[in-house]
């Protein structure tokens, strides 16, 4: 680690599905920019990597206070987003030319595993051909699947979101049950089942048997028969029977229950459709009504429902990436790191990126119950103090009132390049 300040330009950009509190991170990167000289521009690449290569660059020190400012309480991706795969030499090398031209000297890339691969990458290249600069990657994602970090920025607004949303849906289908009515509430999660798990709070600590009565994780092998009769044994107790699917729910045979044929640039399989299964499963086996609901986008663009914990961390993230990247460290993620004992209190690390790149964190199998479909003391333990506070939202005309950046375009260097499809 060198503690030679480099002087230079720095550049933040997004990638991957947005969070509730994304662009609270890149708040905290041209907050923290700010205060260091050597720091010269601050700049945002729209629309992840893809804009970096089409050198699409915005004068982030440009934005009004008032609109840096906003960004706290403002969901989707501010700088936008993509989820272009960075596949052959010529794009990587294309990259860096940009960076070379504006003078980038700092690299903070917002996003999650992908991402955090793309930004090793990228690293790694910029040493080869001798271009010194510093990589820091921005922990991102609602899935909080991350490996080398506690949780994630997203992971604590998601599912307070999702647990708000059972609560309710509870108390419509208890007042419109009579032991016949199935619901299925499908939650994002492809590989891991964090934000079905994290469903469990919305559990009244006094009513054990509260919604949801049953949860189903991909960490977790589907199995049709034990679904049907873990079904039953819920309508011979409850009203209605309130269930919380994650989308990467698979089979015996390691396929998914709700996938379609489409992949996206990555290679992954594009899901959506795991509740309308369940559903049919439902209908087809069971004299009961079987309703499905997909929360889709919607549950990671819920500001209006975001975690006042989650907001301050994902702004803690950006301001220490721009701390350590001045202090030297490069190649590395910004993790958060869980204090030991009560109170819970939360600081930041670093890890390396090619530990994060492409791994998982799945659910430790200790803190799912013996049943399978439901969570044990320990995961409420881990996930209760990552929903606590309200953000507040500013509103006009009894809306919402998010911000838009004025994106004020810096000049193009380089000769355009259209990256091939």
């Amino acid at each position: 680690m060198s503690e030679e300040s480099l002087e230079g330009n720095c550049l933040v950009a997004q990638s991957g599905g947005p969070t509730a509190v994304i662009n609270a991170s890149v708040a905290g990167v041209v907050g923290e920019a700010l205060n260091h000289p050597c720091i010269e521009e601050i700049y945002g690449g729209l629309n992840g990597v893809l804009g970096i290569l089409q050198e699409d660059l915005i004068d982030l020190a440009e934005e009004s206070q008032q609109n840096v400012r906003g960004l706290r309480y403002t969901p989707a991706s501010a700088l936008g987003t993509c989820r272009f795969k960075l596949s052959k030499e010529e794009d990587y090398e294309r990259v860096l030319e940009v960076f070379q031209a504006h003078d980038i000297r700092y690299f903070f890339y917002i996003g999650g595993n992908d991402s955090q691969d793309t930004a090793d990458k990228i690293s790694k290249l910029a040493a080869d051909k001798g271009h010194e600069m510093r990589v820091i990657g921005i922990p991102k994602t609602i899935d909080n699947d991350l490996v080398g970090t506690d949780h994630t920025p997203g992971y604590g607004s998601v599912i307070k979101y999702v647990s708000t949303v059972v609560r309710e849906c509870a108390l419509d289908h208890e007042a419109m049950g009579r032991h016949d009515l199935v619901s299925i509430i499908e939650v994002m999660g492809r590989s891991a089942g964090w934000i079905a798990a994290g469903a469990t709070l919305a559990k009244r600590r006094d009513v054990p048997k509260d919604p949801p009565h049953l949860i189903y994780l991909p960490e977790k092998t589907f199995s049709r028969e034990k679904f049907l009769e873990d079904i039953q044994k819920v309508l011979k107790k409850e009203r209605h029977c309130l269930i919380v699917a994650g989308e990467g729910l698979r089979d015996t045979e390691g396929n998914f229950l709700g996938a379609g044929k489409s992949k996206d640039d990555f290679g992954h399989a594009q899901l959506g459709g795991v509740g309308d299964y369940l559903a049919a499963l439902v209908e087809e086996n069971l004299a009961v009504k079987a309703r499905s609901s997909k929360l889709g986008t919607g549950q990671r663009a819920a500001a209006h429902c975001a975690s006042q914990t989650d907001n301050d961390e994902a702004f803690l993230c950006g301001q220490a990436a721009v701390r350590a990247a001045i202090a030297g460290e490069t190649d590395k993620m910004v993790t958060l790191v869980r204090g030991e004992g009560e109170p819970y209190a939360c600081e930041t690390g670093l890890v390396s990126l090619s530990e994060v790149a492409n791994g998982v964190k799945e659910i430790p199998e200790s803190w799912i119950a013996e049943d399978g479909v439901s969570m044990n003391y320990q995961f409420i333990k881990y996930a209760q103090p990552l929903i606590q506070g309200e953000v507040e939202v500013p509103h006009a005309n009894g809306l919402p009132e998010y911000v838009r950046l004025n994106k004020k375009r810096v000049r193009r260097l380089l000769d355009k390049y259209v990256p091939e499809s």
